[in-house]
């Protein structure tokens, strides 16, 4: 969602960038779906950072983009 927000885009603008629907972004966006690894690379690209710094931070690791502890 920063990512997307960062660039002005809507839901749907990100959609169309990664030739998928509105309502996958939406779903990215509050965890209730994992990407492919192919969308990961795909998103990935789009936004010219690694994988690893989209989906997790540095402040101890297995965190989402959300910061949401894939741990627990």
């Amino acid at each position: 969602r920063l990512l997307r927000a960062e660039r002005g885009w809507s839901q749907a603008e990100l959609a169309e960038h990664l030739k998928v629907s509105r309502q996958t972004v939406n779903a990215l966006e509050v965890e209730k779906y994992d990407p492919s690894l192919q969308l990961a690379f795909k998103i990935s690209e789009l936004f010219e950072r690694s994988i690893h710094d989209i989906f997790f931070n540095d402040s101890g690791g297995n965190r989402t983009a959300s910061g949401k502890n894939l741990r627990s």
